[in-house]
């Protein structure tokens, strides 16, 4: 397979749906996403899209909003140096 796309939606229902804060859920989409990239990784997929945030994400209120770009912002600079090393770019 040479390129799959993942839409990552539904982190804050799962959260809700467990009595869980809705950014518990975001944090758990972020592990399932690491989870994905190392799939793909060992399926030897060429390239993968990640869709995490939408224009409608931003009407969202602010505190979430805050929460998930610092949660990208985390994500991205632990990951970075393993995707170097994996030659993901």
């Amino acid at each position: 397979m040479r390129h799959v796309g993942i839409i990552m939606d539904g982190n804050g229902r799962w959260a809700a749906e467990r009595g869980l804060p809705r950014t518990e859920g975001h944090r758990e989409g972020a592990k399932a996403l690491r989870r994905a990239v190392e799939a793909a990784i060992d399926r030897r997929i060429e390239g993968l899209t990640v869709y995490a945030f939408s224009a409608d994400n931003w009407k969202r209120p602010r505190a979430e909003v805050a929460t998930l770009m610092s949660l990208f912002r985390q994500y991205l600079l632990k990951e970075v140096e393993e995707c170097r090393r994996e030659g993901i770019t």
